[in-house]
């Protein structure tokens, strides 16, 4: 019998055998220390037996490659080769899809080259047939890079307002998105050295002087140094304080509103790109400042990575600095047209975490980071809004104190796809008896750049932007419709003093009429919230703060636990988990029940003028299979998979006495569904460019004390001992609950 030619060749091969001892050596290494229960002698030669097969069935292989390739030209190997070449180059400078689609499509499209070399020399039913195979082929993926995508959760939760409910017609406030009564008129300042832009050149009507931020900055280096200057003209050693205004015609004074862009190609300018809000906010009497911080962007040349924060959230407290120059200027125009009383800072991307910075700053008499550095700032800045903000650029974490917060993030941002802005928003502390609020708003299918008017639908650029699936967003007018909500109501509750404007943060369907239709989760908590329970406390699941002790029964899932983001991040928030199932049980009379009991020691009180209030999200009732045994797990594999519920349950609230009343979650609002999102036009690419398809994210419940008298007049709202979170409204579901406690009237 005759040795296969292969067979033949590699008993003569002695290089293959030099180098099949020397990774065999390794498949003994790697089998010896891999565990699996089995002696490690039993291992190694079972890795020994597999790099055997393997060696041996590499070297047929690319011996059978070998021959086919030397009957192919030596101009077409060239050719094939240098294209693979060319497309691994491009890959690391160009393009930054993902590996295996990069290499899918450029092979893809070599093979395509190939289909039609081939039928040009051969016009034969296989090259035909291969060339029709790869036209399809490209085809198909242009097809779907040049499509606008798909929405594959439109049918979970439809649109509509779930938080609606009959309490909301107590509530009657304007459109804080209409246009106000002032006349507004614009005009720019600047050092007038920058030679890029003439509206901060010959163009500024107030010109300013440039300010020293090397000491901010000392990544201003090299390339970055080099190109940046011979670009603007300027370094960092007199950076200037470039502006947009939109001024309300009027005395004044006025209250002021800064608002700063975020990280954006430095050469394509961010600053503009607010005139939505600036319009607005003058009309309605603040002077608004789009703030020019372009030169510190991102560009070819280099991104200084969060390294320039500071100087970011700096530059805009030396805007204040010149607006109270000019303020205090007898004899200047703008002289006494400011009220420094009442100021705003607006940030977006970056931005967003450069107005907590500055505001963290604002009141420090050093520079933190370089203690010879004075500050002298003092502004009385009375909110903060940070919109689809960063949170973790600077390397310090920012805790504010006793200010207004506002914070708005979009669940198709691509570029930032956690809302951090609740981190900062949780850190806030509250220390002083001043009436304040925070609030975080969560815009189903907005996403990052459409909160900037120039910076577009796309939150990648090209040619990444073409894998972003766009059909589900909002529209660019919808988004910043929702944004002016928001921004409008929040300037008026903080700057003018209309408590009123709170409630759209407490219920979203306050202004259900002059919002797009679409999902909003807002939390929202007063300066006078006193916590009951937070999960922040210790590992023990049966005890909350003070002396409250915790109680359940019939549950399927409890467990405490730290939210992650979708990208296996931190939310930096522990909350409980609940679940309950009912369906398989013979009896569902006994529903599950989580209680907290409050002790008479407690120093919470409620009164008819507060409310009880929690921050509650829905889970993935799959979650519940947590307890299943693995032989469970695997025959619910064959059964039907469970709708999502609509979830809701009673709240129930016993006096000293005894006394009950109870309320439904949905007499107040809705428990919204989990809010999926898909980002890219390929299913398998989200979970390696953005992580899960949801993340859990809470919103703000708020049952007034007062209701739960009026449903049981017997009932002592003064007297609580007990709060009973009773799950008999679904017959399984799974919740995450958190920051229990009571609300004085604000």
């Amino acid at each position: 019998m005759l040795e296969p030619p292969e067979f033949t060749l590699l008993m003569k091969n002695r290089l293959f055998y030099f180098i099949s001892l020397l990774t065999l050596v390794f498949y003994a290494i790697a089998g010896y220390h891999f565990l699996t229960g089995w002696h490690p002698l039993i291992m190694m030669l079972i890795a020994i037996l597999l790099g055997v097969v393997i060696n041996f069935g590499v070297y047929i292989l690319f011996n059978f490659l070998g021959k086919r390739i030397r009957s192919i030209p030596l101009k077409s190997v060239t050719a094939i080769l240098s294209g693979i070449v060319v497309f691994i180059i491009l890959k690391y400078v160009g393009f930054g899809w993902p590996l295996v689609l990069y290499s899918t499509i450029a092979a893809v499209g070599i093979l395509l080259c190939i289909a039609i070399y081939r039928f040009q020399l051969k016009r034969n039913f296989s090259s035909s047939a291969f060339l029709i195979i790869m036209l399809i082929g490209i085809g198909y993926i242009l097809f779907i890079l040049a499509n606008s995508g798909t929405d594959p959760y439109d049918k979970e939760v439809p649109l509509a307002f779930s938080e609606s409910t009959s309490m909301v017609s107590e509530v009657e406030i304007e459109n804080p998105a209409a246009t106000g009564s002032y006349t507004v008129k614009t005009f720019t300042y600047g050092s007038g050295t920058d030679e890029q832009r003439e509206e901060f050149s010959t163009g500024v009507t107030y010109t300013t002087n440039s300010v020293d931020g090397t000491w901010l900055i000392p990544d201003w280096k090299d390339k970055k140094k080099k190109w940046r200057e011979r670009y603007w003209g300027f370094g960092a050693e007199n950076f200037p304080l470039n502006g947009r205004v939109y001024m309300p015609e009027g005395n004044g004074p006025f209250p002021l509103t800064l608002i700063v862009h975020g990280n954006h190609s430095m050469i394509d300018y961010s600053d503009d790109g607010y005139g939505y809000l600036g319009e607005l906010l003058a009309s309605r009497g603040i002077i608004t400042v789009s703030v020019d911080e372009n030169f510190l962007n991102g560009h070819w040349s280099g991104d200084f990575m969060g390294k320039e924060m500071p100087a970011r959230a700096w530059l805009l407290l030396k805007h204040l600095e010149q607006w109270r120059n000019w303020n205090n200027e007898d004899g200047h125009e703008l002289s006494h047209k400011v009220d420094m009383e009442n100021i705003m800072l607006v940030g977006h991307s970056r931005g967003g975490e450069a107005v907590s910075i500055a505001a963290a700053y604002n009141p420090l008499p050093y520079f933190p980071d370089q203690a010879n550095q004075k500050f002298d700032f003092n502004f009385n800045i009375k909110g903060v809004v940070a919109l689809a903000p960063t949170d973790y650029r600077y390397d310090r974490k920012i805790i504010l104190n006793n200010i207004n917060f506002l914070s708005i993030q979009g669940s198709y941002d691509a570029d930032e796809v956690s809302f951090w802005g609740m981190r900062p928003y949780r850190r806030l502390q509250y220390t002083d008896s001043i009436n304040r609020f925070k609030s975080g708003v969560y815009i189903h299918h907005a996403n990052h750049g459409q909160f900037n008017s120039t910076w577009g639908n796309s939150d990648f650029g090209a040619p990444t932007k073409w894998l972003l699936n766009l059909k589900p967003l909002l529209k660019e007018k919808q988004q910043q419709e929702a944004a002016k909500v928001f921004i409008s109501a929040f300037a008026d509750a903080s700057l003018k003093g209309k408590k009123e404007y709170r409630s759209i943060f407490k219920n979203v369907a306050v202004a259900k009429q002059w919002l797009p239709v679409e999902h909003y989760l807002t939390s929202f908590e007063p300066s006078n919230f006193h916590t009951i329970a937070n999960f922040e406390e210790d590992l023990d699941i049966t005890t909350a703060k003070n002396s409250t002790s915790i109680n359940t029964s019939n549950l399927g899932l409890w467990k405490e636990q730290y939210l992650p983001t979708r990208d296996e991040g931190s939310q930096e928030n522990n909350a409980v988990i609940l679940g309950w199932d009912y369906e398989n049980r013979t009896s569902s009379s006994d529903k599950g029940v989580y209680e907290l009991r409050l002790s008479a020691d407690d120093s919470i009180s409620f009164s008819a003028k507060s409310s009880l209030q929690f921050t509650l999200g829905a889970g993935n009732h799959e979650w519940l299979d947590i307890n299943l045994t693995e032989a469970q797990k695997e025959a619910k594999k064959d059964e039907e998979k469970r709708e999502v519920p609509e979830l809701d349950f009673t709240i129930q609230l016993t006096d000293e006495s005894g006394q009950t009343s109870s309320l439904k979650v949905s007499e107040i609002k809705g428990i919204t569904k989990p809010l999926k999102t898909r980002f890219t036009k390929f299913a398998f690419l989200d979970k390696q460019m953005i992580g899960a398809d949801w993340e859990v994210q809470l919103q703000t419940y708020h049952f007034p004390m007062k209701t739960f008298y009026i449903i049981n007049s017997e009932f002592n709202v003064d007297a609580i001992s007990s709060i009973k979170f009773i799950f008999d409204q679904t017959d399984y579901g799974v919740v995450v609950l958190d920051e229990i406690g009571v609300s004085g009237d604000d």
